[in-house]
Parts: C-alpha cells; sequence; structure tokens
C-alpha cells in the first residue's frame, strides 16, 4: 500500500495533522478569528466567575460556583457576565494570530527534531505538542497580560470594594499612572509560570491522550479500517477533557495568586508570598483551589471546543492538494 492510500486509512501522527506549511495562512487566521471569538462569547461568563470566586472575602467565601454565577445576574445582570468583554475580544485577534502562529512553526520543528529517535507516537505527540504549547504561549503572553489584567479589573469592578471604572481605556491610564507600563504588565512572571506550563501541559496531554485512545480503540492493529468523521471528532474531545482536567489540576494554585495580585490596587500591594499566606488562613489550602471548578469546566470546555474548531478549522483551510 502505498503512503497516500495509507494517509487515508490510518490516523497516525503525521496523517492526521495538517503541516503548517500546507495550510492557508490567511483564510486560518480570518476564519479562526471569527471561530474562536464565537467560542469566547460562549465561555466568558465561566472566566467571570472563577475570578469573582479566586478575589473573594467575607461572606462571599463560602459561595460555590452557581451561587457566584446568581448573585451577578442579581446585581448586575447579563452585562455582569461580560464585563471586561471588549477589551478581552479585541486583544484576541493578535494574540491568537501570535500563538496559532509559533504553535504550528514549533511543532513542525519539533517532530523533525525527534524523527530520528524513533520514538512512539504518543511520546512523539507529548514532545512536539508540548513544546509547542510552551512556545506559543510565552510569545503571546507579550500582548495577553495586559488585557489579562485589565479586564480582571473590569470583572471585579465595585466587587469587594475594587474601584470602579469607566471601561478598559480607563483601567489601562489609571494602571499607567500609578505605576508606569509596568503595571500593565503585573503579574507577567506568574502568568508566564502558569500558562507556559499550562499550555505545555494541555497540548502535551492532548496530544499523547488522542493517540492512546486511538490505540484503545484499536486503530492501529486495524490499519485496513478508515475512523468516521464522527469518531475522529470524539477522539479529539476526548483528549480535549483529559487534559482540562490534567491542565487545571496542575495550575489552579498559580492562577489563583496571580488573579489576585492583578486585580489589587498599586497601594498595599502584597508579595505573592504574602498572597498565599493569606490565602491559607482565610481557607486553609484549599483556599489555592479557589474556583477549580468554574476553572475545570473552562478548561474542559474551552479545550474541547477549542480543538474540535481549530482541528476542523485546519482541515477547511488545508491547501486544495492537501485534500
Amino acid at each position: 500500500m502505498d503512503t497516500t492510500t495509507r494517509a487515508t486509512k490510518i490516523p497516525s501522527l503525521q496523517q492526521t495533522e495538517i503541516n503548517w506549511d500546507n495550510l492557508d495562512k490567511t483564510k486560518l487566521y480570518v476564519v479562526g478569528a471569527g471561530m474562536f471569538s464565537g467560542v469566547t462569547v460562549a465561555l466568558y461568563p465561566v472566566s467571570v466567575v472563577k475570578t469573582r470566586m479566586q478575589v473573594a472575602s467575607g461572606d462571599a467565601l463560602r459561595r460555590n460556583a452557581l451561587a457566584t454565577f446568581k448573585n451577578i445576574l442579581k446585581v448586575d445582570g447579563v452585562a455582569g457576565l461580560y464585563r471586561g468583554f471588549p477589551t478581552v475580544i479585541i486583544g484576541a485577534v493578535p494574540t491568537r494570530i501570535i500563538f496559532l502562529t509559533a504553535l504550528e512553526t514549533t511543532k513542525a520543528a519539533s517532530l523533525k527534531l525527534v524523527e530520528p529517535f524513533k520514538l512512539s507516537e504518543p511520546v512523539q505527540a507529548a514532545f512536539a505538542n508540548g513544546l509547542a504549547g510552551l512556545s506559543a504561549s510565552t510569545c503571546s503572553q507579550a500582548i495577553f497580560v495586559p488585557i489579562d489584567v485589565i479586564s480582571q479589573k473590569l470583572m471585579v469592578q465595585g466587587y469587594s470594594g475594587h474601584a470602579r471604572y469607566k471601561g478598559g481605556i480607563d483601567v489601562a491610564q489609571k494602571v499607567i499612572k500609578a505605576d508606569g507600563i509596568r503595571g500593565l504588565y503585573r503579574g507577567f512572571g506568574l502568568s508566564v509560570m502558569t500558562y507556559a506550563p499550562s499550555s505545555a501541559v494541555w497540548w502535551a496531554s492532548y496530544g499523547s491522550s488522542q493517540r492512546i485512545i486511538w490505540s484503545a480503540l484499536g486503530h492501529w492493529q486495524n490499519k485496513e479500517e478508515a475512523p468516521s468523521q464522527l469518531k475522529i471528532v470524539g477522539v479529539q474531545a476526548s483528549g480535549g477533557i483529559i487534559a482540562g482536567a490534567v491542565t487545571s489540576f496542575v495550575t489552579t494554585p498559580i492562577d489563583t495568586i496571580k488573579t489576585r495580585l492583578q486585580v489589587m490596587d498599586n497601594e498595599n500591594r502584597p508579595k505573592a508570598g504574602q498572597v498565599v499566606k493569606r490565602l491559607i488562613a482565610e481557607d486553609g489550602w484549599k483556599g489555592l483551589y479557589r474556583g477549580l471548578g468554574p476553572r475545570f469546566f473552562s478548561s474542559s470546555a474551552w479545550g474541547t471546543s477549542m480543538i474540535v474548531c481549530y482541528e476542523y478549522l485546519k482541515r477547511l483551510c488545508a491547501k486544495v492538494e492537501e485534500v
């Protein structure tokens, strides 16, 4: 059986992933911006709930995710679930362009790097996807962190004594006035420590778990049977859920500390160590896992939606000769 025929039969590492060189980049960026913006609209309220839970104090500490959600609706209505959304959606486009470019170019280079070692496909996938996720997240932080700082201040404005703002520009102006440009990069180190490893763990978990699932379904042994599109989407979605579970558990403590630092005013701003001590004093060690439920749901829902959309997007944007 020649390579062309075999490529339509086996869901292997090289054959299921469309190479960066074989993608229509313009179409990828334009269609991808619209597609991922739609996913962001659907899942943004979960981020607001998570952030509110992470900065909660007093009586609000006893609220679970559902109670927090209901409180936001009661106090601010549906608009409260989308505080800071315009800022996020504007910053999302350049951030995702940088992320996708770094992700795909690093993945392609990593696959070539490990090829001589003749590793198993799950190991190859874990290495290539993990390194790609780490690189993509690190590169995109330069734009993401200022957007994150501004949006999270808007998410918690007026809540538990936090200042109120007129909008994203007002936040940026006041942060720069109080602390200079570096104020927009508050928590940058923790963001890199949170999102870069998080991205690496997510993509590594997704890449390897997807291949393990294929193996469990018998597609390594039965190389003549081409999986249906429904089965392919099911395997990709399952990989996204597994990756979300692993990632949320590993990174929630750092994310909680980072969020607390970012939403605090410049005056009397504590260090990361003091935030940890305060969280433990208020709620024990489980205080570091505030918002774990919404973060797990967000990570799994976002990751699953994102990866299914992204894999479809890549097939949609593949150059004609590849299809």
